[in-house]
C-alpha cells in the first residue's frame, strides 16, 4: 500500500470500530428469548433479515444491496444521539438536530467517498425520498412491533402505550409496503383485542 492507500484503509478500520459502539446503545424493545432490551446493532442485523426474505413485498421494485446497507446504517447515529424511544415526544424535540450532528461526526471518518455514499443514504432513509428509504422504514416500523407482540407487549404496558398511539405510528408502514402495513394493523388489532395495549 502507498501512504494514500494506507491512510483510507486507516480511516475505514476506524469507523468499523467505531460502529462497535452500537452493540451499547440499548432500545427499548425486548429481545425475545431474553430478558433484556435489544440493542441497535441486533436490531439492524434483524432488519437486514427481514429485507432479505421479504423484499418481495415492498411497493415498488428495489435495490436490495441498498436497502440493506440503509437498515444497517440508519441508526449508526445513535452512537451519539441515543436512542429515542417511539413515543417520546420530549425526546423527538431534540432528535433531528442531535442525529445531524453525529451523522456529520460519524460518516466524516470515513473516506470522503465511502462518507458521502452512506450519508446519502442516511438522509434519503430521514427523508424517506426513495423506493429503498421508503421501505426500509417499513421494515424498521414493523420489526419493533412484531417483538413487542411477541413479547406479549411488555414495553407498552410498562410504557402505558395506547392503541391509538402504536396505530398512528404504523401508518406510515404503508408507505414502502402494503403487506407490513397489513401486518402491522393485524398485530395492533391482536394485541388490543388481548389487552396489551389500552
Amino acid at each position: 500500500m502507498n501512504e494514500q492507500e494506507k491512510e483510507r484503509f486507516t480511516k475505514q478500520i476506524e469507523f468499523l470500530v467505531e460502529m462497535d459502539k452500537m452493540k451499547n446503545i440499548r432500545r427499548m424493545t425486548r429481545v425475545l428469548h431474553e430478558d433484556r432490551a435489544e440493542n441497535d446493532a441486533e436490531h439492524a442485523w434483524h432488519l437486514a433479515m427481514l429485507a432479505l426474505v421479504l423484499s418481495e413485498y415492498a411497493n415498488e421494485p428495489v435495490d436490495l444491496k441498498t436497502v440493506l446497507a440503509t437498515v444497517l446504517i440508519h441508526d449508526v447515529v445513535e452512537i451519539d444521539a441515543g436512542d429515542t424511544y417511539a413515543y417520546d415526544t420530549e425526546g423527538y424535540k431534540t432528535k433531528e438536530a442531535r442525529e445531524k450532528q453525529a451523522a456529520d461526526r460519524l460518516f466524516g471518518m470515513l473516506p470522503e467517498d465511502q462518507g458521502t455514499y452512506l450519508r446519502r443514504l442516511w438522509d434519503e432513509f430521514e427523508a424517506q425520498s426513495t423506493p429503498e428509504a421508503r421501505f426500509a422504514d417499513s421494515l424498521d416500523r414493523v420489526q419493533p412491533l412484531l417483538l413487542n407482540y411477541c413479547k406479549h407487549g411488555e414495553t407498552w404496558v410498562q410504557n402505558g402505550i395506547r392503541h391509538e398511539q402504536v396505530t398512528a405510528r404504523n401508518q406510515k408502514t404503508y408507505e414502502g409496503s402494503k403487506v407490513l402495513g397489513d401486518l402491522a394493523m393485524e398485530l395492533i388489532r391482536r394485541a388490543t383485542e388481548e389487552g396489551l395495549l389500552k
